[in-house]
């Protein structure tokens, strides 16, 4: 008696498309395609490098304005903020701009940022993480919440 087994059909990939920066990454696995869109990634990197102890904030000076301007409109908060992606057919790599808090270890933070970056990526998405780059533009200190809270309208001088 002979046994025969069938296996999936060899993964293929539509080049026109997954080639292309900003297109949806394709994978065919037997019975259908997968897309992974540049998006997609950016949201679960931003959303696992706020996840990290000493991440303030993400994004540069510009991007923290633009992002607390549309935090007053009515939706969504944007999660990409600070997150680039590059997106191929198996793998991403990642850059993420961060604040860091006063008082934490940066390379320390960075070093978690990754971690936490490439296991989320990686689970979800199932792409390989080459590489995440962190940069970090500014570190908060908590005395600058209190200074803005304690500001009054009222002139210093009479």
């Amino acid at each position: 008696m002979t046994t025969t087994t069938t296996k999936p059909a060899a993964a293929t990939t539509d080049e026109s498309t997954a080639t292309k920066p900003g297109s949806a990454v394709s994978t065919q696995v037997g019975r259908g395609t997968t897309s992974i869109a540049d998006i997609v990634v950016s949201k679960i990197a931003g959303i696992a490098a706020r996840e990290v102890d000493g991440v303030y904030d993400l994004g540069g000076q510009a991007a923290r304005v633009v992002g607390r301007i549309r935090e007053t409109l009515p939706g969504a908060p944007d999660l990409t903020q600070g997150v680039t992606v590059e997106v191929g057919e198996k793998q991403a790599a990642v850059d993420v701009a961060i604040v860091a808090e006063y008082g934490v270890a940066i390379h320390d933070l960075a070093a978690g940022i990754r971690s936490n970056v490439i296991d989320a990526v990686e689970t979800m998405t199932g792409l390989e993480v080459t590489e995440v780059n962190v940069t970090v533009h500014d570190v908060h200190f908590a005395d600058d919440d209190e200074a803005a809270e304690g500001t009054s309208t009222e002139p210093r001088v009479q």
